[in-house]
């Protein structure tokens, strides 16, 4: 195949690329098939190339890539198709990164599973936060690093061989049999991974998880100027200033939200946030606590990026194991992690706790003075110490808005850590950066939690720390305008549809400052046998969607965000957000996240047509 054909029919493409794929956070699911991700993306995508066709009303008809942009996007794809055929490779064995220093520790986690050893090659510098004793003593992994002048230098070895090269130019590698793995590196845009040869096509999804749960793709802007620089064009040099005012503003912003004097990080996206959060607090675990057992404390069924990221966590790492922390439902949270912690103690364990407050999907507040006796309650241990204290690491991505980290707070005795997704409420759904603090308690944990994040190279890209500086200081009131709406629809649909159970934060709670704009909507059911019932329910929530996405196209969308400027979100937890949940802990059930700027009269108008239609 022609390299000048590709490297034209690039051009042609980023010439008229939709505005959309760089500017949604979640792509559109009327044209996504989940078990055809990134894969029909690529063969209409190849078809049009076959064609020459690059119009821009085309490629806006593409299936889409991915559901969600931190997985990927049609950029990033494209980027990879390009890289691919440059180089003689398929698409499946290059895989775009935002951060550099990932893709080196997901070929180190396949091959401390597979029990085989990794040398790491490289020309020029490598990062600066790659630091060799903590992958080896935190994560778990082991690696060999030599620096070389030629490819020629590079032998056979019976494990993995890794090229790592930091270059301008990410599009083309010299490829080299005794090379397994190669990492190109921009210091701007992130690094693009090819796995070379048959016999390492086995890891393609092993790092393909990696980046689905521990870091982002690379970025829609930052695939958009690779593509520029594959084609030999020059891309805006990095605005130092500017990053910095914007970082100034976004953390000040963060500081009067919380109402923390700690200073807080921006990562990438809350999995990047949290994944620093967990490595972070292990060492830390490791270093006070040596030998102690570290419990990584989670709900069953929280969000599915959560709940995985922390069995992959205790998988990998020696001494730390997972302990379900039952919270919806008939569970209540208060009980559970007084119980959880009780068993922690009795095991002398290092115990971290992850909880969203409020509950995904159920929208459940906990008594909190009661949650907060659970947490501060002195435990012994066996031998009649004391117990380690509990961490409360806190997915505040549902009500970024209360200030659980006040000196004055309910929770000021609690080593508190919090984090917020920010693809949601902080940036409006424009970028997936998301933040980390804590309070006064837990501030000494935050130099390990940045340590982290600089190590995995996951903070907030420029463009998402302006984003954010434009976002944040609006959030607070965007907040409260969509529970408006929100309060406003579920009280209609409790009048409209009285059967159905709604899972909503009550006015009482709402006084408090606990203002989702979030519920889940248990319709009702009929059948002879509980099967019957279930199919039914499922059965009537698909239709209840499809009439919202349908009748209201402009607005109402298919897909698990939340926080947008405008419209509503639908989604089934259990198809999408608890992906990885285990199949008896997740929820059949709707839920639906409602902006502050909708046609409010017009989805009450469609339910109310819906609720006709029942039999």
């Amino acid at each position: 195949m022609s390299e000048n054909k590709v490297l034209n029919y690039i051009d042609d493409v980023v010439n008229n690329v939709p505005s959309d794929w760089l500017k949604l956070t979640t792509h559109r699911l009327d044209i996504y098939n989940e078990d055809l991700a990134k894969t029909e993306f690529l063969q209409h995508f190849n078809n049009l190339f076959e064609q020459g066709n690059s119009e821009t009303s085309t490629l806006s008809e593409l299936p889409t890539a991915y559901d969600y942009i931190r997985l990927g996007h049609p950029l990033s794809t494209v980027l990879e198709w390009s890289i691919a055929k440059l180089n003689g490779l398929k698409a499946d064995q290059v895989i775009s990164f935002a951060s550099r220093t990932i893709p080196i520790l997901a070929v180190l986690r396949k091959n401390l599973f597979d029990k085989k050893e990794t040398i790491l090659y490289y020309k020029g510098e490598l990062p600066e936060s790659l630091d060799l004793d903590t992958i080896q003593q935190t994560y778990n992994y082991t690696l060999k690093i030599q620096k070389i002048d030629s490819l020629d230098d590079i032998e056979k070895f019976s494990g993995s061989t890794i090229f790592f090269q930091a270059t301008n130019d990410l599009g083309k590698v010299e490829l080299n049999e005794n090379i397994d793995f190669y990492i190109n590196s921009h210091s701007q845009l992130g690094s693009v991974l090819m796995v070379n040869g048959a016999k390492n096509e086995a890891y393609i999804p092993a790092i393909q998880h990696v980046r689905r749960r521990e870091t982002i793709a690379m970025t829609p802007q930052n695939s958009y100027s690779a593509l520029q620089l594959i084609q030999g064009n020059k891309i805006a040099a990095f605005d130092q200033a500017k990053f910095e005012s914007d970082k100034k503003s976004v953390l000040e912003s963060i500081r009067k939200i919380t109402a923390s004097e700690t200073k807080a990080l921006l990562g990438s996206c809350g999995l990047s946030v949290q994944y620093a959060i967990m490595m972070g607090l292990i060492e830390h675990a490791m270093k006070q606590h040596p030998g102690k057992a570290i419990k990584i404390i989670v709900p069953p069924n929280c969000y599915g990026g959560t709940n995985d990221q922390a069995r992959r966590v205790a998988a990998a790492v020696d001494n730390v194991d997972i302990m379900d922390l039952p919270v919806d439902g008939d569970n209540d949270m208060v009980q559970s992690t007084d119980k959880v912690l009780d068993e922690a103690a009795k095991l002398d364990a290092v115990p971290l706790i992850i909880a969203e407050i409020p509950t995904n999907p159920r929208v459940e507040v906990p008594d909190m003075d009661a949650l907060r006796k659970a947490l501060v309650k002195d435990r012994k241990t066996p031998n009649g110490e004391n117990a380690t204290d509990p961490i409360f690491i806190l997915d505040q991505t549902f009500c970024p808005n209360i200030q659980f980290l006040s000196e004055e707070g309910i929770l000021s005795e609690v080593q508190v850590i919090s984090y917020v997704s920010g693809s949601k409420f902080p940036s409006g759904g424009k970028c997936t950066a998301g933040y980390v603090t804590a309070n006064r308690k837990a501030s000494h944990l935050m130099d390990s939690i940045e340590k982290h994040i600089r190590l995995c190279d996951n903070e907030a890209t420029p463009l998402q720390t302006e984003i954010l500086a434009e976002q944040l200081p609006s959030m607070n009131q965007r907040i409260a305008d969509a529970y408006k709406n929100t309060r406003e629809f579920v009280n209609f649909i409790k009048e409209t549809l009285p059967s159905a159970k709604i899972n909503f934060v009550s006015e009482e709670l709402a006084k408090q400052d606990f203002t989702p704009s979030v519920f889940s909507l248990d319709l009702p059911t009929k059948g002879n046998t509980d099967e019957e019932r279930e199919e039914y329910k499922r059965a009537l929530n698909q239709k209840l969607i499809d009439m919202m996405i349908t009748e209201i196209p402009n607005e109402s969308k298919y897909c698990v965000s939340y926080g947008q400027l405008k419209g509503c979100y639908w989604t089934i937890p259990a198809t999408s957000t608890q992906g990885t949940t285990k199949e008896e802990d997740k929820d059949y059930i709707a839920r639906v996240s409602v902006s502050p700027d909708l046609d409010l009269e017009k989805h009450k108008q469609v339910f109310a047509d819906f609720v006709k239609s029942i039999d």
